[in-house]
């Protein structure tokens, strides 16, 4: 088939989703209710669904108060069953499939379940709906006269018992359609390689001669191997590589500290970038508008969501469904999924930005936070504070740390931070003045505290040594992926061990 009536073809498919998604955002609270209701109906034979009285079909009230609030430590043994063979635990059809995760860089692994619903009606729904929101607001996409630069995770899928484990993105590609399949570089055995420097070469090699029209990857990693392409070119900047690269599909982690960066290597400016929000246990957000910061949250793929305030006493009674929410509030986010997670705690905080459509920000993480001295540092806060500072001092920051210094007899507690620069500024005393005073103008708990000194003192701010962070990764085999730098830390674990380092 040319490729001209290819993109033709793939793109017309893509944008009719739209009604479907124009489904939602105009009657949000009653598909929401009606995922519920199919959840519950569908799992009432499993152990869980008999544990908590799905044969009633419970209406949200009662499901609410039958079935209590989980965080992965409570579901952990039923998930090992599963793998070890035993189904109809949570989930009616057969699970083999379960993507490897540590949320974080902690050691120990998690196990999430991934069902063939979640796959085809989560997962991939979201990938075409990504396209279809993309191609819908950009009409004279040339997206599919090219392929995609996609870059995922770096392990290969292992066999337990039956079932399946290793990184969602070699999952995802283990069972990807041929439509993205013919679409995507590099091709499926360099994308499941699992040593994380060979793989970039790879990459490169296969990718350079492609006509790549978008990226898509996690902005840190994506980095690394976009400098790296450069680095082999001697080329300026990507398009003198890519001449129709037209977009960069990216999530994670927060794009806010590497944009400036991007923009140097693809100083176009109608070139542009789209945000999704998505985790092992589900894709939940895609931005819906060209050069906007927010997300549509995606209320048909099977899962059904309820928000804890975050200045509430957090167990399940203070949990709300999507009718209920307020703009403003800080909630952290439960889920209910069509892979058999109930009233799943992931870990993640929001904030509603829009009713109409019901549209969010990610705020950052229930643990990833500083309030050891009642600051409430959260990732937000710190992003923002280092995008102004970069922008102020020219300097461009590659990955950061935060961790608290805590009090010491009469000496006074603050925050203690490691920064990896690909250009530092010229005087760091000034920049940490900086982070200083740009963090009390976005927290005003953190304001109060840093008043006259009285209870945390000047941040300390150290620069880490070239590839610092990249090093820590390797010495814990968590190179590429979704492995993810934890940005802020209530303790010392993290801080200490990068310190050694460096």
């Amino acid at each position: 088939m040319p490729i001209p009536l290819f993109n033709s073809i793939a793109s017309w498919l893509l944008r009719k989703r739209y009604h479907q998604i124009e489904l939602f955002l105009k009657y949000p609270l009653d598909v929401q209710d009606e995922v519920l209701r199919h959840l519950v109906d569908f799992s009432k034979d499993t152990m869980i669904g008999k544990q908590y009285g799905f044969q009633d079909n419970p209406k949200y009230e009662e499901f609410k108060s039958r079935v209590p609030i989980v965080s992965y430590e409570d579901v952990a043994p039923l998930i090992e069953r599963t793998r070890r063979g035993e189904q109809n635990l949570f989930w009616p059809t057969t699970i083999k499939w379960f993507a490897k995760s540590s949320g974080t860089t902690n050691a120990k692994s998690k196990f999430i379940p991934v069902s063939m619903e979640a796959l085809e009606d989560c997962h991939y729904k979201s990938s075409k709906d990504l396209l279809c929101l993309y191609l819908n607001n950009n009409e004279n996409s040339q997206l599919f006269t090219g392929k995609s630069l996609r870059l995922g995770g770096s392990k290969e899928l292992y066999e337990d018992n039956g079932t399946f484990f290793g990184d969602l993105s070699a999952i995802l590609i283990d069972n990807m359609p041929l439509w993205a399949e013919y679409s995507s570089t590099p091709s499926n055995k360099v994308s499941l390689m699992s040593e994380w420097e060979s793989k970039l070469e790879a990459i490169i090699e296969e990718s350079i001669r492609e006509n790549v029209t978008s990226l898509a990857g996690v902005p840190s990693w994506m980095l690394v191997l976009l400098n790296q392409v450069l680095e082999k070119t001697g080329k300026n900047h990507l398009f003198e590589i890519w001449e129709n690269l037209e977009v960069y599909f990216h999530g994670g982690v927060s794009f806010t500290p590497y944009k400036n960066q991007y923009k140097k290597l693809l100083p176009r400016k109608r070139f542009n970038y789209y945000e999704t929000y998505n985790a092992s246990e589900g894709f939940f957000g895609i931005q819906d508008r060209n050069n906007s910061d927010e997300l549509l949250l995606m209320l048909d793929y099977g899962i059904f969501y309820e928000f804890i305030p975050m200045d509430s006493n957090g167990d399940g009674n203070d949990a709300i469904p999507l009718w209920e929410v307020q703009l403003g509030t800080n909630y952290a986010m439960v889920i209910t999924t069509n892979a058999g997670l109930w009233r799943y705690k992931i870990g993640d905080t929001i904030r509603f930005t829009s009713k109409n459509p019901y549209r969010i920000r990610i705020t950052g993480r229930t643990k990833h936070h500083i309030n050891v001295f009642g600051e409430e540092l959260i990732i937000e806060n710190a992003e923002e504070a280092l995008k102004q500072i970069c922008l102020k001092t020219d300097a461009e920051i590659m990955d950061y740390t935060a961790a608290p210094i805590f009090m010491n007899g009469s000496e006074k507690g603050g925050h203690e931070w490691i920064i990896e620069f690909r250009k530092p500024p010229e005087d760091v005393a000034y920049f940490t003045e900086f982070l200083d005073n740009a963090l009390k103008s976005l927290n005003s708990d953190y304001e109060a505290k840093r008043y006259n000194n009285i209870t945390l003192k000047m941040p300390k701010v150290h620069v880490a040594r070239k590839n610092l962070f990249h090093d820590w990764l390797k010495s814990k085999n968590k190179l590429g992926g979704q492995h993810k730098i934890p940005r802020l830390s209530n303790n010392r674990d993290y801080i200490d061990e990068l310190l050694q380092m460096n």
